[in-house]
């Protein structure tokens, strides 16, 4: 719906109400201002502070971003001044009144009502509250605002100036593995803490598939990290008090507390001692006003809305973490927390208040990165879990190549999985390395919003010189691998199938002597697959009228090798990311 272009010299200015700031309520009054100079713009702010860079909490948290005044994008007076602005920090709106237009607004002692033309909610997210017992005790903390980074940072200089040297140093729990866990684990750790991760999944990072996960975990351990995976939090509960031992004589008969401030409880009786818990286990839409005010809700609790971001109600819009949109592989309709299509929303439901042509709401990917210490990991797309659940037929492809070419000094290994419908259009990647990952992730996201397919990435042309790249690039690879594997060029198996190919086919490790003998598979067949073509008759004896499968370290050798089995009339299949995939899914070979 179209409320009006701007005003005439004879009507009112339009008054355009923006609950709530950051992202997608900012975007949205800033995209509206340059669209229409005499609105009368109001952003309603419940906390302190109405702009700022939440992404960059956990690096001002570790002290990469040394002034907290960085992450304060715009305060008050400056958007007053830039961009003719009314913004009102501290001010809290407690209800809609959709017939006559108004909303009923908190402020301190005061409440007031404020009418409306066009309102636009951006209420954001609150933070998922597990049932874990304990949660308000001082110790306990979330990383989302600026307030909870003053917080934090203010804890850990307390524990850092006045934790004796006779005494352990400062620890901490993170519960809860996700993208900003792992941040904050990095942060934590850059100040000296020790650092417990604790994760109700089996592997660290949900979102990324299986496969890659252990890359991350051992990342984490190498870096001091106690990782704690399956098990949950139970209890964070205050630690008993201790006398403190100073030379050798007891102080304080009791009253003093021990170094760590609680202890907490996982869900299989390990406790941990701890001066910061800090938990972010998800978020979930803050969708309570928009529920209270009759607008439709999604069944997870997100707002309704459509292409252009209206609700149900035509004078009302909304954006951000709180409204509703569909995942573009699975067509789901679900929240996604994610500032890029945040700010897209706010600049969307600006054009469509003020009367312009929008460019529709598109289907979210999802595509997200996170640093973990001296790993990059990203994903893009729908992962193999969730490709599964929604029951959509695909084939996956792993390689690792390195991020440039392999003669110029540096190349780093990269990881690379990728999904692909039977037609061959992509439908998800992922991929974890030390270089190069975000760029991959970052056209492979490209691809998919363009609907290609394994045939599409093949033909990329992408800039290449020895630092930056290779002449077949890592999506350039995907691309061939995929058409291989769909054109039954190159049958493959997984490493989930392991058990299977063990009882039902001849195992065949084409790797050399001394790879073979650092690990393998318990009773593989080794022949170099430079050996291979003299060696076919002991791998047609051994096989008899068993398929053979076939793994190398990467699957690139095992790859020459099927093609010389399949055109000696011998069924044959490759490992699908070889020996360094096959470790990862079945770490105790």
């Amino acid at each position: 719906m179209t409320v009006n272009a701007g005003p005439s010299p004879m009507q009112d200015p339009m008054r355009i109400v923006i609950v709530g700031g950051v992202a997608g309520g900012m975007s949205a009054a800033a995209r509206a201002r340059r669209l229409d100079e005499h609105a009368e713009i109001v952003v309603l702010e419940q906390g302190d502070y109405v702009s700022f860079a939440n992404c960059g909490l956990p690096y001002h948290l570790s002290g990469e971003i040394t002034q907290r005044d960085e992450l304060l994008l715009h305060n008050p007076e400056s958007l007053a001044a830039s961009l003719n602005l009314d913004v009102r920090t501290g001010h809290r709106v407690t209800g809609i009144d959709r017939l006559s237009q108004k909303v009923t607004i908190q402020s301190g002692d005061d409440t007031y009502a404020l009418p409306y033309d066009a309102l636009v909610l951006s209420p954001g997210a609150v933070a998922v509250r597990p049932p874990i017992e304990g949660l308000d005790h001082p110790a306990v903390h979330t990383l989302r605002t600026i307030p909870d980074v003053d917080a934090l940072r203010k804890r850990i200089e307390d524990l850092l100036a006045t934790r004796g040297q006779s005494q352990p140093g400062p620890s901490a729990v993170v519960v809860g593995a996700g993208f900003i866990g792992l941040e904050a684990v990095e942060a934590l750790t850059a100040r000296g803490l020790q650092v417990h991760l604790v994760e109700l999944a089996d592997h660290v990072l949900p979102p990324l598939d299986a496969e890659l996960a252990p890359l991350l975990a051992a990342e984490l351990t190498a870096h001091g990290v106690d990782l704690r995976l399956s098990v949950s939090a139970q209890a964070v509960r205050q630690a008993a008090a201790m006398p403190v031992t100073l030379g050798g004589a007891v102080r304080g008969s009791g009253k003093a507390t021990s170094p760590a401030a609680v202890r907490v409880t996982l869900s299989d009786g390990a406790t941990l001692a701890a001066d910061i818990v800090i938990v972010n286990v998800g978020v979930r839409p803050a969708s309570a006003l928009a529920l209270e005010a009759g607008l439709d809700l999604g069944p997870t609790g997100a707002i309704r809305v459509d292409g252009d971001q209206h609700t149900s109600d035509p004078h009302i819009w909304a954006v951000g973490d709180a409204v509703e949109v569909t995942q573009a592989i699975t067509g789901a309709r679900i929240p996604v927390p994610l500032a890029g299509p945040a700010n897209r929303q706010g600049r969307r439901a600006a054009d469509s208040i003020c009367g312009r042509r929008t460019t529709p709401q598109a289907s979210v990917l999802g595509t997200a990165i996170v640093r973990v210490f001296g790993l990059t990991a990203a994903t893009t797309g729908a992962n193999q879990a969730t490709l599964a659940r929604a029951g959509i037929a695909h084939e996956v492809v792993h390689i690792h190549p390195g991020h440039h070419a392999g003669y110029y000094p540096g190349s780093e290994q990269m990881h690379l999985v990728a999904s692909f419908a039977p037609d061959g259009t992509l439908l998800g990647a992922q991929g974890v390395g030390r270089a190069g990952v975000d760029k991959r992730i970052d056209i492979l996201a490209t691809a998919i919003r363009a609907g290609m397919s394994a045939d599409d990435l093949a033909e990329l042309e992408l800039a290449y010189a020895p630092p930056y790249g290779s002449a077949k690039d890592p999506v350039n690879m995907l691309g061939f691998v995929a058409q291989n594997v769909l054109s039954a060029t190159m049958p493959q198996w997984q490493a989930q199938d392991l058990d299977k190919a063990l009882a039902t086919t001849l195992i065949l490790d084409v790797r050399s002597r001394s790879e073979f003998a650092q690990g393998h598979i318990d009773g593989a067949l080794n022949i170099p697959h430079l050996e291979l073509r003299q060696r076919l008759g002991e791998v047609t004896a051994l096989a008899g009228k068993r398929q053979v499968s076939v793994y190398c370290a990467s699957g690139v050798r095992s790859y020459l090798a099927t093609r010389v089995l399949l055109s000696e009339g011998v069924q044959a299949r490759n490992l699908s990311g070889g020996w360094l995939t096959l470790q990862a899914v079945h770490p105790n070979l």
